[in-house]
Parts: C-alpha cells; sequence; structure tokens
C-alpha cells in the first residue's frame, strides 16, 4: 500500500529506529509515563476479571515500537498473571509474547532490546493492526498503549478540495472547523471498529484487553492550557512560516493532514458501548507522570513523525522545521508550566463476551 495517495497521508511509518539521539528509544518517556498510573489498574482487572486456566497464556501488544516501553507493560501483565495462579493453586503457565507493529518498525532494534531475564518467549508480528494477524482465539490478554490514536487514513473528505471538510494548509482538525471534526472522529470510529473485531476473531472467550489511548478533555483554555492537540497547531505554524520564506511549497503544505485523532472520554465510550464482542469492565482517566519542557516534547514530537513528516516534505528541511517548531513551544504561555498539559490517557478493560 503507497505511503501517500492523492494527497492522503496514510501511516504506516514507524517512529524514529535505533537508540541515537533521535530515536523513538530516547524520546518516548512522555508516553512511557503513563504506565506507572496504568498498572495498578490492570493488575486489579486480572485479579478480579481473568478466568482463564491454561497451560500456555498468550498476550500480545499492538503497536510495539522498539520495546521500552512495551517490555515494562508486559513484566506487570505476566507478573499480575503469575500471582493469580499461585494464588489459585494453579500451575503457571508458559507465556508468549507476540510484539506486532507496522511492517516498517525497527523490529532489529525490538529485538536487541529484549530483557535479557524475562519470562516469556517472544514472536513478531509486523503488520498493520487494523486487519487480521493473529491465529483464531489464540489470544488470552490484548495490549495497546499510545497507537490506537493512529488512522489508518486521513479522511478522504479533508483531501478533498470540493469537500467542505477540506482542509488545505491548517494539517489537523479542530472543533470551530465542524466538518473536518466530524471527519476525522468518523474515521477515528471506523479505525477502532474494525481493531475491536478483529481483535474478537483473535481473542479466546473471556479474554482481556487493556487499551490505553490518548485522548483531550471536553474543554481546555488555549492560552493557559496545552494537549497534543495544541503540539500539532504549534508544528503548523512552523510550516506556515517556513512556506512564506519559500523553504516550502504551498501544494506540499495543503496536502499535508496528520493521521490521528485524540477523542473525548464521551466520544471513546460511545464507541466501545457498540461492540458487540467485548464488555466494558472498566474506563477511567490516567495522566502521564512525565512532564516535559519545550525541548522534551519537540524532541517527543520528532521521534514520532520525523519519518512521516520526510517522507511529505523532504529531509533537507526537518532540523530547521523542528528548530523552530522548540522556539514557538519556549515562546508559548500554555507551555511555560508542564502543569499546564490536559492532555490525558484514557485506560479501556475489556473483556471478550462469552457467546
Amino acid at each position: 500500500m503507497d505511503s501517500l495517495d492523492n494527497g492522503r497521508l496514510k501511516p504506516h511509518f514507524g517512529m524514529n529506529g535505533g537508540y541515537g539521539p533521535l530515536s523513538y528509544a530516547k524520546n518516548s518517556s512522555y508516553q512511557g509515563g503513563v504506565l506507572e498510573s496504568a498498572k495498578v489498574i490492570i493488575e486489579e482487572e486480572i485479579t478480579t476479571k481473568l478466568d482463564i486456566s491454561t497451560n500456555s497464556f498468550c498476550i500480545a501488544d499492538f503497536g510495539c515500537s522498539t520495546g521500552n516501553n512495551s517490555f515494562p507493560a508486559m513484566h506487570t501483565i505476566i507478573e499480575a498473571i503469575k500471582r493469580k495462579h499461585e494464588s489459585s493453586d494453579l500451575k503457571t503457565p508458559e507465556f508468549l509474547v507476540f510484539l506486532n507493529d507496522v511492517v516498517s518498525n525497527d523490529f532489529n532494534t525490538l529485538f536487541r532490546s529484549l530483557p535479557p531475564h524475562r519470562d516469556y518467549n517472544v514472536a513478531a508480528v509486523p503488520g498493520d493492526f487494523h486487519g487480521r494477524l493473529l491465529p483464531r482465539s489464540s489470544i488470552n490478554f490484548g495490549y495497546s498503549s499510545w497507537s490506537l490514536h493512529w488512522l489508518t487514513e486521513v479522511p478522504k473528505a479533508v483531501a478533498d478540495r470540493d469537500s467542505p471538510a477540506w482542509n488545505g494548509g491548517e494539517i489537523f482538525y479542530c472543533r470551530e472547523r465542524r466538518e473536518v471534526y466530524e471527519a476525522y472522529l468518523r474515521q477515528f470510529e471506523r479505525d477502532l471498529e474494525t481493531f475491536l473485531k478483529c481483535r474478537a476473531v483473535e481473542m479466546v472467550e473471556g479474554g482481556i484487553m487493556a487499551l490505553l489511548i490518548p485522548g483531550v478533555p471536553e474543554f481546555w483554555d488555549p492560552r493557559k492550557e496545552f494537549t497534543v492537540v495544541s503540539t500539532v497547531e504549534l508544528l503548523r505554524s512552523s510550516l506556515v512560516d517556513m512556506s512564506k520564506k519559500g523553504r516550502l511549497s504551498d501544494s506540499k503544505l495543503e496536502s499535508l493532514n496528520f493521521p490521528h485523532y485524540f477523542p473525548t472520554p464521551q466520544e471513546l465510550s460511545a464507541i466501545l458501548q457498540k461492540s458487540l464482542n467485548f464488555s466494558i469492565q472498566r474506563m477511567e482517566i490516567l495522566k502521564t507522570e512525565t512532564f516535559l519542557n519545550a525541548q522534551g516534547h519537540a524532541s517527543c514530537f520528532r521521534a514520532v513523525h520525523q519519518t512521516m513528516l520526510t517522507h511529505h516534505l523532504g529531509a533537507e528541511i526537518m532540523d530547521e522545521l523542528f528548530d523552530s517548531y522548540e522556539k514557538k513551544l519556549a515562546a508559548s504561555l500554555a507551555f511555560a508550566k508542564p502543569d499546564n498539559d490536559r492532555t490525558l490517557v484514557h485506560i479501556a478493560i475489556l473483556k471478550r463476551k462469552i457467546v
């Protein structure tokens, strides 16, 4: 599948690989910081809701990247399952972990980073998690963190000049542009429903999924507060500046749209409640335990998006773009204090229905 189709950017791009200063491994503490908040919830739900006794227990992480945030999560899940078996005088099963990400992911760094002393075997599963990946009824526990906000594609209407939702030059959605906002929300809903349908086939009845999905509140004051949506808007400002200087063509700016959606709690709950295959066991709002300054936000954003932006805009402007972006972050009153961050992370514990 092509990554660029008639101006619609498709998110089949891995994060920055390796261990260098611009790598995702070195710049993903913000995403990883939410695990500490989620840990207690995951452990409690395994203890009270997981009713599976098996000799072989399979776990899948959908969106593992290079593993630095995935491995602590796998450790948390496995230790909780082991304690549950021990307290019930059951034999501890063997553990197999499937690590999934897009085919362009840096799986070499992933496997070089594997914890040397671990209680599980590992297999890589490259591919888009909006499609089938694993055998029928093979997964006992599913996990995904900071991945499901990626869309399979930018909504078609957003890239159509003849559509009321055409978004040329804005690069992302905002609630003021209702047509654009609703196009993104519908795309997110379709993609999440497809993800759940695929996982329903792959999971055993009674199996559990823990989904950590970044989102935004219903309202925040952009003069004093910021969210992940705000970070994209500041990047757009840097791109507009470069376009005015002739460093970037108008056509490239107009055809760039980010393939993400960050749901509100109400939006996510409404989508999950419609699932015919999973029941919601628990939903809560978490905050990351990691706070970043301007440089940290810029480095994190670059580690996630550089490959995608390079493909669309060219590598020669990346340093200039992110230098400008960091300066805008540093000058922003909203970003002046980490406590102004209103970004939230939903944790949804879902159980595969027994049919």
